[in-house]
């Protein structure tokens, strides 16, 4: 494979590309890496490769003139990607799709960035290595570089080394250990001085699923697992991720169809799905919330007749998720009875369709990990604006950039459960 670095500083790569298995495959003529410096296509007195933005603003601009000229002056350019944050995410599928070219062009951003005519000339592909801001495009090369690199014939030496590694599987790699057998008290598992081979790639492969789920759990949604696997990662001890979340589903004061600030009427399909769709992702409970006495007695008899009554031994599942639901008479009720729970009142956060809301699901779900939290989900036409006003945080709106954002509350209910506790890293 070919592999071209445009670069203004091509010294950056020459101890990378001269280290280890990096400068044995180039020796060996696996891989062939060469740098382009586009200042040796500058012109004028100078070679000037930067200037300041059109439209004023800080820091200064790679010029297009000796870009242009540098990537026209290869001779075998292949794919041309560029290292962007806005790019594609690097990963090890598209390692993989990469490791099948013939010939890579990598591109490294300097200063504020390139000039974005530039993609408008290639036929460039963005690539980001993460969501951080780094000086240029080169730290960000050698790791696809060496990504890529590593799934060529010949280059790790032994193949099944790379197959076995983290991403390989779509799972994180499991532990290694060699001699000494005890260290400071440390000892190697006892397991890997068997010499019983299926027992060891047993073991291995539970403690891959293991740091899988425990550090990216994201990852077991696109992984190979058997049900083997699937009984493994079930059986694992976990820390509940709701453990600090409750849910109250308000009648009032919410909006109704005439859109004034009235009460709506509590309804059975809403207290069994988001019951259950609040099981499903630990949350901790479930307040109804109706100043009716009459729509209360109605939800305490629904609740037990499935907890304990003749429905909580023909559906016990139906039976767990109901025995979330706690009926209150109002909000204050709610907050005050978690307030005593918890000593302290809980972090209210409303929901709603309209506005932008002052806290996002990352935001929410970092407050999560040390406070107890009451999303508030309205009935009708949403919550009233006064619950909105006294509400420490609003949501932002599960479609804040569409055109169309009305949800029946048991799926708004379920769409943000996922997004604030399901397992995407």
């Amino acid at each position: 494979m070919r592999i071209t670095i445009l670069s203004l500083f091509p010294e950056f790569f020459d101890s990378p590309l001269a280290s280890g298995l990096m400068g044995k495959a180039r020796a060996k003529g696996v891989l062939d890496v060469s740098c382009v410096n586009p200042r040796d296509f500058a012109q004028g007195k100078h070679k000037s490769v930067d200037d300041s933005p059109y439209g004023g603003g800080p820091g200064m601009v790679m010029q297009l003139d000796p870009l242009a000229r540098a990537v026209r002056a290869l001779p075998e350019p292949g794919r041309i990607l560029m290292l962007s944050p806005k790019g594609r995410p690097m990963s090890q599928a598209l390692a993989r799709e990469l490791a099948a070219e013939s010939a890579l062009t990598l591109v490294c951003g300097r200063y504020e960035g390139i000039d974005s005519r530039f993609e408008e000339l290639f036929p460039v592909e963005p690539v980001s290595v993460g969501d951080f801001v780094l000086n240029g495009g080169e730290a960000g090369a050698l790791c696809l570089l060496e990504s890529v690199a590593r799934l060529l014939p010949e280059y790790m030496g032994k193949e099944a080394s790379g197959e076995e590694e983290s991403f390989s599987s779509g799972l994180l790699e499991y532990p290694h250990y060699t001699r000494p057998e005890e260290f400071e008290g440390c000892r190697v598992p006892d397991v890997l001085l068997s010499g019983d081979h299926a027992r060891i790639a047993s073991w291995r492969r539970e403690q891959s699923l293991a740091a899988t789920l425990d550090a990216r759990p994201e990852l077991l949604a696109e992984a190979d697992l058997s049900r083997a696997d699937l009984s493994f990662l079930r059986a694992l001890p976990r820390a509940k991720p709701g453990r600090n979340l409750h849910v109250a589903l308000l009648h009032h004061p919410v909006m109704t169809g005439e859109r004034k600030v009235g009460t709506t009427s509590l309804t059975n399909l809403d207290l069994h799905d988001i019951s259950r769709v609040s099981r499903s992702y630990g949350v901790c409970s479930v307040f109804a919330a109706t100043p009716l006495e009459d729509q209360r007695a109605l939800a305490e008899s629904l609740v037990a007749h499935w907890t304990t009554g003749p429905g909580a031994a023909a559906n016990p599942d139906r039976a767990e998720a109901l025995s979330l639901v706690r009926i209150v008479p109002d909000l204050e009720t709610a907050v005050r009875e978690l307030a005593r729970e918890t000593g302290r009142p809980p972090l209210v956060v409303a929901t709603s369709a309209r506005g932008a809301g002052t806290i996002t699901v990352r935001g929410l779900r970092e407050r999560l990990a040390g406070e107890a939290v009451l999303l508030l989900l309205g009935t009708g036409h949403g919550l009233a604006p006064e619950v909105l006003d006294t509400a420490d945080f609003t949501l932002r709106p599960i479609r804040p950039f569409g055109d169309y954002n009305h949800l029946p509350v048991r799926a708004a209910a379920a769409v943000l459960l996922d997004r604030l506790l399901g397992d995407h890293g």
